[in-house]
């Protein structure tokens, strides 16, 4: 019998686990994109000295927006893993009301909550720091029109 309410548990905890690894993947994301930041931003920071005023403008600017993108990739971060720890406590939780005999109803209840509140608070910040790196983004290809499949560089 005891044998069975350990695999119960073990059953239960597995939906957590599989959350964790769904975070995990998460923050390895958007430290990805938390390194090509910094490695843009060192790239312009090297050839901020050496170039024409007119262009150094330009240079600070993109700067302050990869400065942007940079808060948010890190409060991304800080919150997935916030959330990680939660689903880790809820585990935790679960297995020693389980084999203490405790009542963690609510307290477990409350870890997974915080846990969806803390995610969801990652996935806002990780849209957002898309959302400025699509709209920073800057193509130096002529413009085309597209008609009936054919293109054709417009005159400026």
């Amino acid at each position: 019998m005891l044998s069975d309410d350990i695999s119960h548990v073990i059953q239960l905890a597995v939906a957590p686990v599989f959350l964790l690894a769904g975070i995990g993947a998460f923050v390895n994301a958007f430290a990805t994109r938390l390194g090509r930041i910094f490695d843009r931003s060192r790239l312009l920071e090297a050839n901020l000295e050496e170039c024409e005023p007119d262009r150094q403008q330009a240079i600070i600017t993109e700067l302050v927006f990869l400065g942007r993108r940079a808060r948010l990739a890190y409060l991304g971060i800080a919150l997935d893993i916030v959330a990680a720890l939660l689903v880790c406590l809820l585990i935790a939780f679960a297995f020693a009301g389980h084999f203490f005999g405790l009542e963690y109803r609510g307290l477990i209840g409350g870890l997974f909550i915080a846990a969806m509140l803390s995610l969801i608070g990652g996935l806002i910040a990780f849209l957002r720091e898309i959302f400025i790196a699509v709209r920073r983004l800057s193509f130096t290809l002529p413009h085309r029109d597209i008609k009936l499949g054919k293109s054709s560089v417009r005159p400026e």
